[in-house]
């Protein structure tokens, strides 16, 4: 097995970066704390900064590493410190290196295709939403996000390619300003779409629109962006970044952020209150009446937008969107196709449908990972939420909320999301053995059977309960994650009965 060098204490292997990977993104804990040790260190980066370098060379057949390579942050405690360590092993192996400072993972890959950067590559630090003692690495060409097996390809040249902290610089740094550009893009987004029907520089002007951006990266969103449209951000909560994220979880999916927003909108009597999360790749909104329009309820919302624009539209999502939301898209006179969870498998499936001539414009898990084909298939929270503000425009001057958009929505009467712990080490085994289990089970469980079209996990139609459920290994941590929706009162509650009961044999899950 090969050794990486970093210096003369470290030696980096094969099996230490692997545990690394986390599907198309690397992920490790960079913060020493209780829940373990620090395993995603300055020596791990350079040599993984080293890898991404030399497999960027590797693809373009060039004799060495001068490349141009962007390097970002969130805000995120240790990105200052990764971030240094990738400039220096960048640098030092030739590349003129992009120092974007604090910004999105959005904005990283538009560095790939911008004139003014046209980068071959870009990193992101950044962890998501995971908590404060994690950070990872996003990699990107003017072709996406690198896919799994690039993180192996680089992952290898990580381990077989010796560096030295002694290297002599040989490229340079550059600072840049990447958010300011990277706004001017979506402020003459919104300009250009609605010039016909108001205000061209201030078309936003009369709305009040607040953000919350957990602390993470998104600030700048009120900030720049919507304050140069028109808009009244006053309201606007946890824009400056800090990643000790004392207020709440920056992620639309934790119930304590959502909560936050809500009642912030209300409070300060917005129009539109939006959410992103820590390096705003993810995004959801609430109405001015304080509703909550996520998961579910904003897949609906974008999809009409969009097959008003591309009448007949597939609409690709993740596999545990709801029945409403099938016959939603029907009746709007799209189709749902539902697939593997995974932005990037949705996105794929997008591609891929697109190349076969089935026109799909919009790829979108309920997570709130949205990629439009006009927008690269880049999963942009800002670009969707640019895409809603411009209708809300449209909308405003009909007459109408942007919530408007969603009435015929059938919405189910119960639903619950339960993470249930998995607390043995080989927690993937583990958890598939669980599902294996499970499928054997419900053949003895009366009005319950498998959904014929089943992308992972299992999902189980229940016709007592008129409802579903959807267990499945996440693809991040160790636990199942079990989704539920049911249109009988109580019938979250008997389905959890059953699954209690199935889940006794298993003594390794906290249920």
């Amino acid at each position: 097995m090969g050794l990486t060098y970093i210096d003369s204490d470290t030696k980096i292997n094969a099996e230490m970066l692997k545990k690394l990977k986390n599907g198309t993104d690397i992920r490790g804990i960079a913060i020493e704390n209780s829940e373990g040790k620090v395993n995603l260190t300055s020596a791990v980066v350079k040599s993984i900064g080293c890898g991404f370098a030399n497999w960027l060379k590797n693809n373009k057949n060039h004799e060495n590493c001068d490349f141009k390579i962007a390097v970002g942050t969130d805000s995120r405690l240790s990105g200052p410190e990764l971030k240094a360590s990738l400039l220096e092993i960048l640098v030092g192996l030739g590349c003129l290196v992009y120092d974007c400072g604090m910004t999105t993972t959005p904005s990283m890959f538009m560095t790939t295709v911008m004139e003014q950067y046209k980068c071959d590559g870009a990193i992101m630090i950044t962890a998501s939403h995971l908590p404060y003692y994690y950070n990872g690495l996003k990699f990107f060409t003017s072709n996406g996000g690198c896919e799994s097996k690039d993180i192996d390809d680089i992952l290898n040249l990580a381990v077989e390619i010796n560096i030295s902290s002694g290297e002599v610089a040989k490229g340079k740094i550059e600072k840049i300003n990447l958010v300011e550009d990277y706004s001017k893009l979506l402020i003459e987004k919104v300009r250009k779409s609605v010039k016909s029907i108001t205000d061209y520089d201030k078309p936003l002007s009369g709305s009040k629109i607040i953000v919350d951006a957990g602390n993470g990266a998104g600030g700048f969103f009120a900030e720049i962006i919507l304050k140069e449209l028109g808009a009244d951000t006053e309201g606007s909560q946890f824009l400056e970044p800090d990643g000790n994220f004392p207020n709440h979880i920056p992620n639309p999916e934790n119930k304590a952020a959502m909560e936050s927003i809500k009642k912030a909108v209300l409070r300060n009597g917005a129009d539109l209150g939006i959410i992103f999360d820590t390096d705003v790749d993810r995004a959801a909104i609430v109405s001015k009446e304080g509703k909550e329009i996520n998961k579910n309820a904003l897949i609906a919302l974008i999809s009409s937008i969009i097959i008003k624009e591309k009448p007949g539209a597939t609409i690709v999502t993740d596999s545990i969107t709801s029945t409403g939301l099938t016959e939603f898209i029907d009746n709007l006179g799209g189709v749902h196709h539902r697939f593997k969870r995974g932005y990037k498998n949705v996105i794929n499936e997008a591609k891929r449908l697109n190349a076969e001539g089935i026109e799909s414009p919009l790829a979108i898990e309920t997570s709130g990972h949205a990629a439009l084909k006009e927008n690269y298939f880049l999963d942009d929270g800002a670009y969707l939420i640019v895409k809603i503000l411009i209708e809300m425009s449209k909308l405003k001057e009909a007459g109408k909320s942007i919530r408007s958009l969603i009435d015929q929505l059938q919405e189910p009467l119960e639903s619950d999301d339960i993470r249930i712990k998995i607390k043995c080490e080989s927690f993937k085994e583990y958890g598939s053995a669980t599902i294996g289990g499970l499928k054997k089970f419900i053949l003895n469980v009366d009005g319950w059977d498998i959904e014929p079209k089943n992308y992972e996990g299992i999902r189980i139609n229940c016709g007592k309960e008129r409802g579903w459920f959807l267990l499945r290994l996440s693809l991040h941590e160790p636990v199942l994650a079990l989704n539920i929706e049911t249109d009988t009162i109580g019938g979250t509650e008997k389905i959890l009965s059953k699954l209690k009961e199935f889940m006794q044999e298993y003594k390794e899950l906290e249920f």
